[in-house]
């Protein structure tokens, strides 16, 4: 699994700031679902307008208290002990962007659980590991860190539980962010392996890129 120490460095080294939303690219990649509007003043609530590195983050979608993105640099798939990549799971860090009201939500349902509340002056969102099982058909979210302003820790929940793509409701966010993020994959599955830290197995060698799992997965 992706070393969480790695991500958030490279969250903090890019300097990860916010992006200007104007047409969603889960809406290209899904014409079939409305476009999620949102107007000027909604806006400047979610972002503080400005730019998140193209190089680095791709910004999916926003809603009217949240910014999706997805790390491109470091999708990767699961490398085994031995240093063999495994095809069958994906692996993909992502960051959500609160506005103030999602971020009094968050603090709210903390302190009616009678969780520790410290820091959380400083909330502005959560990074997610997500571990995509191509085989299975799932999507779990292993990881869940609630990011404070500097981007640090302020608390992690590792209860995440697989749940089935075919499961989740079409037109819900997070079906649209998870369908836009392996679209991508599935458009640069060959870049992915390159950067999975690992080798081919001499078996997946003979694989063409169409009998990879991921290529044959069908998307939520």
């Amino acid at each position: 699994m992706i070393n969480a120490k790695k991500i958030l460095l490279s969250l903090m080294t890019a300097g990860i700031f916010f992006l200007t939303p104007q047409i969603t690219f889960a809406d290209e990649v899904d014409e079939q679902v409305e476009e999620i509007e949102i107007d000027e003043e909604e806006i400047e609530t979610v972002a503080d307008l400005q730019h998140v590195p193209e190089d680095i983050y791709t910004w999916v979608q926003s809603t009217d208290r949240a910014n999706y993105y997805f790390n491109h640099r470091q999708i990767n798939y699961e490398v085994s002990d031995e240093g063999f990549i495994n095809l069958d799971v994906l692996i993909v860090p992502t960051v959500c962007i609160y506005d103030e009201v999602q971020i009094e939500d968050v603090v709210s349902k903390r302190r009616w659980k009678r969780q520790s509340l410290e820091g959380y002056d400083k909330l502005v969102g959560r990074a997610d590991y997500l571990q995509f099982n191509l085989i299975d058909e799932t999507v779990q979210v292993t990881e869940r860190i609630d990011l404070d302003d500097q981007w640090g820790t302020l608390s992690t929940d590792k209860s995440g539980q697989p749940i089935k793509l075919s499961d989740l409701k079409p037109n819900s966010v997070e079906c649209r962010f998870y369908r836009s993020i392996l679209t991508w994959a599935k458009k640069h599955n060959a870049e992915i392996i390159k950067h999975s830290w690992g080798k081919l197995s001499p078996d997946d060698k003979k694989l063409s890129q169409d009998e990879m799992p991921l290529l044959k997965l069908n998307l939520p």
